[in-house]
C-alpha cells in the first residue's frame, strides 16, 4: 500500500443516512443481543419483561439525543462525546470524556474479538474442522477488521450494510414464524406491561438493554464523511436508536413467546448460551439454527468493524486537536481515511487481546464479560456528561432557544441516564461474573482513565495559555 498522505486536510465521504445508520446498527449487532445478552437478562433480570426493556432503553436515548442532535446542527467533528463535553464543559473535562471514550471502545472492541472468536472456534467445529486455539481466530479478525479499516470509510459501510440485511432478515424471519405460529402456547403481550418490566430485577435487564445500544454515537463520529452532515447526523441518529429498540422489542418478545411467558426464564436458565438457536430450529428449522450460528461471527465481525472505525476517529480528533502524536492525524490521499490511526488501533487490538491470551483468560467468561461490563458503565457516564455539556453549550452561546431541545429533554435524559447508572453499578458484579474484587478493579480503571484524561488536559490548556 502506498504511503500518501495529507496533512491538515479533513476526511472525506460521501455516506448519507442510510450508510451511517448501517454503520451505528452494526456496532449494536442486533443478532449478538438477541443471542447472547437476552438469554442472560431473562435468566438474571426481569424474565418474560424483558422485551420492554428495550424499548425503555430506546426511550431514555432518544430523549438524550435531542439534545445531542440539536447540538450536532452547530458542530461537525469526529471526536463526537469528546468534541460535545470539550466545547460545553471545557479542555479538561473533554479530554478525560476522550480518554473514557477510547477505554470504551476499546474495551467493548476487545470483548467481542474475544466472544466472536470463540464462536468461530465453535462453529468451525461443529462442522468438522481443525481445533485451534481462539487466539489465532481472534489474530485473524484483527488482521481482516485492520484492512477494511485502513481503506475508505465507505467500503466498510458497504460490508456492513451486506451483512446487517442478511443479519436483520433472519431475525425478522424468526420473529414472524414465531408470531404466524402462534408462539408456544399463543400471542400475548404480557411483556410489555409494567407488571413483567418490574419483576425480578429490571435492573439488569436494563442495563443489559443499554450496553446493546452501545455505538451509536457514531451518527455524528462520522459528520464529516456525510452528505449534508446538519440534516443527515440528526436524521441518522433518530432512525438508528428506534430502529434498533424496534428489532430488539420485537425479535426478544417472540423468543419469549417461543417458549411461553411462564416457561421462558427456566429455559434461558438452563441453556442460556442456545436459547434462541433453540428456538430456531422449533419454529424454522435445523438448517435456519446452523445459518443463525454462521450469521452470528458475520454479526460479530460487523460490530468490529463498526467499533474499530469509530476508535481510529476519536484517535485522527485528538491528533487533529494536539492532544497525540502527530501522525494519527494523517489523511490517506487516495482512501480520505486515517490509515495511520486505523494501523495504531489494529496494534493496540493485538496487544489487549494477547494480553488475556497470554494470561490464559476464558476468552467469553473473561474477556468478553469483564471488558464489556466496563464499556457499559464508561459509556454511560459519558453520555450523561454529553447532556450536561449540552445544556451549557445552548445556555452560554443562546445558538437554540427551543427549550425542549436545549433544555427539558437534555436534562430529563441526564437524570434517566444517571439513574440508569446507579442500577448498573448496583448490578455491576452480577454483570462481570459474580466478582466484587473484579468489579471493583474496572470501577476504578474507569476513574483513573478519566482522571489522568481531566489532568493532561488542564495542563496542556495551561501551557497553550502560559
Amino acid at each position: 500500500m502506498s504511503e500518501q498522505v495529507e496533512r491538515g486536510s479533513g476526511l472525506r465521504g460521501s455516506m448519507g443516512v442510510a450508510g451511517i445508520v448501517f454503520l451505528v446498527i452494526a456496532a449494536a449487532a442486533p443478532l449478538t443481543s438477541i443471542g447472547g445478552a437476552l438469554p442472560m437478562m431473562i435468566a438474571l433480570g426481569n424474565g418474560a419483561g424483558s422485551p420492554s426493556a428495550y424499548l425503555v432503553a430506546a426511550v431514555v436515548l432518544l430523549l438524550f439525543s435531542v439534545g445531542y442532535t440539536a447540538m450536532s446542527r452547530h458542530m461537525v467533528d469526529a471526536g463526537a462525546f469528546y468534541a460535545y463535553i470539550r466545547r460545553g464543559l471545557g479542555a479538561a473535562c473533554g479530554l478525560g470524556a476522550a480518554g473514557l471514550a477510547l477505554l470504551t471502545y476499546t474495551a467493548i472492541q476487545a470483548a467481542i474479538y474475544g466472544l466472536a472468536a470463540a464462536t468461530l472456534r465453535e462453529v468451525v467445529l461443529r462442522y468438522g474442522g481443525p481445533e485451534l486455539p481462539w487466539s489465532g481466530y481472534a489474530l485473524l479478525l484483527i488482521a481482516l477488521v485492520g484492512v477494511l479499516g485502513y481503506r475508505n470509510i465507505e467500503l466498510g459501510a458497504k460490508v456492513l450494510g451486506v451483512l446487517l440485511v442478511v443479519e436483520i432478515g433472519m431475525i425478522l424471519a424468526l420473529s414472524i414464524a414465531v408470531l404466524v405460529r402462534g408462539g408456544a402456547h399463543g400471542i400475548d403481550t404480557e411483556s410489555f406491561t409494567p407488571a413483567a418490566f418490574l419483576s425480578g430485577s429490571p435492573g439488569v435487564a436494563l442495563m443489559c438493554a443499554i450496553a446493546s445500544f452501545i455505538g451509536f454515537e457514531a451518527t455524528a463520529l462520522y459528520g464529516e464523511e456525510a452528505r449534508q452532515p446538519r440534516r443527515t447526523v440528526p436524521l441518522a441518529t433518530y432512525v438508528a436508536v428506534t430502529a434498533i429498540g424496534l428489532v430488539y422489542a420485537i425479535a426478544s418478545w417472540a423468543v419469549v413467546l417461543a417458549f411461553g411467558d411462564d416457561e421462558v426464564t427456566a429455559a434461558a436458565s438452563a441453556d442460556p448460551v442456545g436459547l434462541t438457536f433453540t428456538a430456531a430450529e422449533r419454529f424454522l428449522g435445523g438448517p435456519a439454527s446452523d445459518v443463525l450460528r454462521i450469521m452470528l461471527v458475520t454479526s460479530l465481525f460487523a460490530a468490529l468493524l463498526a467499533f474499530h472505525n469509530a476508535i481510529v476517529r476519536y484517535l485522527y480528533a485528538l491528533a487533529r486537536d494536539g492532544f497525540g502524536h502527530i501522525a494519527l492525524g494523517h489523511i490517506h490521499i487516495r482512501h480520505g481515511s486515517p490509515h495511520k490511526a486505523s494501523i495504531a488501533q489494529t496494534v493496540s487490538a493485538v496487544l489487549v487481546v494477547g494480553a488475556f491470551a497470554v494470561a490464559g483468560a476464558d476468552p467469553v467468561r473473561q474477556l468478553f464479560t469483564w471488558l464489556a461490563g466496563l464499556a457499559t458503565v464508561a459509556i454511560l457516564i459519558l453520555m450523561a456528561l454529553t447532556s450536561a455539556a449540552v445544556v451549557l453549550f445552548f445556555r452560554r452561546t443562546g445558538l437554540d432557544r427551543r427549550w425542549w431541545h436545549s433544555r427539558i429533554a437534555p436534562v430529563l435524559g441526564t437524570g434517566c441516564l444517571l439513574l440508569v447508572t446507579a442500577m448498573v453499578l448496583r448490578n455491576f458484579a452480577i454483570l462481570v461474573g459474580g466478582s466484587w474484587i473484579v468489579a471493583d478493579i474496572l470501577l476504578a480503571v474507569v476513574g483513573v482513565v478519566f482522571v489522568f484524561g481531566a489532568v493532561a488536559g488542564r495542563v496542556t490548556a495551561g501551557a497553550r495559555h502560559a
